[in-house]
């Protein structure tokens, strides 16, 4: 199995060393070297990428509207079928941490496993981007997931393979993460239809690995929800407004599962002229809010904002709850018991079920170096109010220091130093400590 792996390996470092000054774009124009700039109908693009992960700011349930697909991969390069609509592409991303607890780094994530060498993720996309930059027909795109890893015991949603973590919970595991089809129509600035399973709307952070800053993930990103099931609409008013609307089958859970909830998506973003200045709000899967597998009732709101070419901001905050959750605090006779999967609440002496709040906001705050390399520092709070989210009420926070370096355009390297504290109880390493330090670095090699 090792020789496969090294050897697979090799053929994609091939391919992607043949590819990587093809690869190589001007993001804010969307221009490919060698070749003319292909137009942008959306406002223009605040940030560098590469460096940062993305040119624009994000917004989830569609793709970038206005914006070209200008993307050359590797992999395609290599295959001679760099202008096919239709592009295969992915990356391998493995890490190592060393951190003073021995038991687990949770809520850290993904690394909750201290002191080793791991797969983070191996990801494989299929996908095909509707082109919402023309406004004069119907078009349409698809995507495809293939993702093993570590990483997939924050991903599963029940229901889909969940059987190898929450019956078998296996160390490392498969999850097709996202699997949906676009329907772009052009109505006002656009509007994409997209229907199957995608990222939970809000949010700075995401599931995969390059999307983001750096390494681990925020206290914040750690315990909300991943992905939803549903059909969702996008519709661009003009440069500065979308709003979204849509339902899904709840949280973390497939439309044929048993914890299925019809859930309610609304959001609204706005951008300001310059483009330096984004917010964005949602509530997400919003129904009745009585317990059930990730049954999240989500309000969440974020707000980007670049200082300069070098300098850029991004905060974001939200309140979750979940209604009738079972109490585990142990202070009850004949305690109910909960699903697996789905912690319980440490509710008042004599309740059966209580409602379990939590309030989180996360600030990250870049500075471009030079075209490969950026820093970065994110500050973090957390309260769990009845510990229904990390298994130990009280408040936590996280301060991180990171960088983000790219060798070629295929290979990045990401170190960071991070520091946890739980104020009110020992929350790390299993309860055992109220501090947490943790060095980690991982390796993302694309193709």
């Amino acid at each position: 199995m090792a020789r496969v792996l090294c050897a697979g390996f090799v053929l994609l470092a091939a391919a992607g060393s043949q590819a990587q000054e093809t690869q190589q774009q001007d993001t804010r124009t969307g221009k490919l070297p060698g070749g003319p700039a292909p137009e942008r109908r959306a406002s223009d693009a605040p940030l560098n990428s590469p460096p940062f992960p993305s040119s624009d700011w994000g917004y989830g349930g569609s793709p970038a509207i206005g914006v070209p697909d200008s993307n050359a991969y590797p992999l395609m390069t290599a295959l001679k079928k760099q202008n096919s609509r239709t592009k295969i592409y992915g990356w391998i991303a493995p890490s190592v941490n060393a951190s003073t607890s021995s038991t687990n780094n949770f809520p850290v994530s993904y690394d909750i496993f201290p002191n080793r060498l791991e797969l983070n993720q191996a990801v494989v996309y299929v996908e095909r981007l509707p082109d919402t930059v023309q406004k004069k027909h119907f078009d349409f795109g698809y995507h495809f997931t293939a993702f093993y890893g570590i990483d997939y015991r924050f991903t599963t949603a029940k229901d889909y393979f969940s059987q190898q973590l929450l019956q078998r919970n296996k160390k490392y595991g498969f999850d097709p993460v996202l699997e949906y089809a676009d329907l772009y129509f052009p109505v006002k600035e656009g509007l994409n239809i997209r229907i199957g399973r995608f990222l939970s709307v809000p949010g700075i952070e995401a599931q995969l690995a390059p999307n983001n800053y750096n390494m681990t993930h925020s206290l914040l990103y750690t315990i909300d929800p991943f992905t939803d099931t549903g059909i969702i609409g996008s519709l661009k008013l003009n440069k500065q407004w979308m709003v979204q609307l849509g339902v899904s089958a709840g949280h973390d859970v497939a439309p044929w599962s048993d914890d299925r909830k019809p859930s309610a998506i609304a959001c609204l973003n706005y951008s300001t002229k310059s483009n330096h200045d984004n917010f964005y709000a949602c509530a997400n899967g919003i129904n009745d809010g009585k317990y059930a597998y990730n049954n999240l009732q989500h309000y969440d709101a974020t707000w980007y904002h670049r200082f300069n070419a070098k300098w850029h901001t991004a905060t974001e905050a939200w309140y979750m709850y979940e209604r009738e959750v079972p109490n585990v605090a142990g202070n009850v006779s004949n305690p109910l018991a909960t699903e697996t999967g789905a912690n319980g609440a440490f509710c008042a002496a004599g309740q059966l079920r209580c409602i379990a709040p939590e309030y989180a906001v996360v600030n990250y705050v870049n500075r471009q170096m030079n075209p490969k390399l950026y820093l970065g520092f994110r500050s973090d709070l957390l309260n769990d109010k009845k510990g229904q989210r990390t298994g130990i009420p009280g408040k936590y926070t996280e301060n991180t220091f990171y960088a983000t370096q790219y060798i070629g355009s295929t290979i990045l390297i990401r170190p960071e130093v991070r520091f946890d504290h739980s104020w009110d109880r020992r929350g790390y390493d299993g309860g055992a400590a109220r501090n947490q330090f943790f060095f980690g670095v991982d390796l993302i090699y694309k193709f």
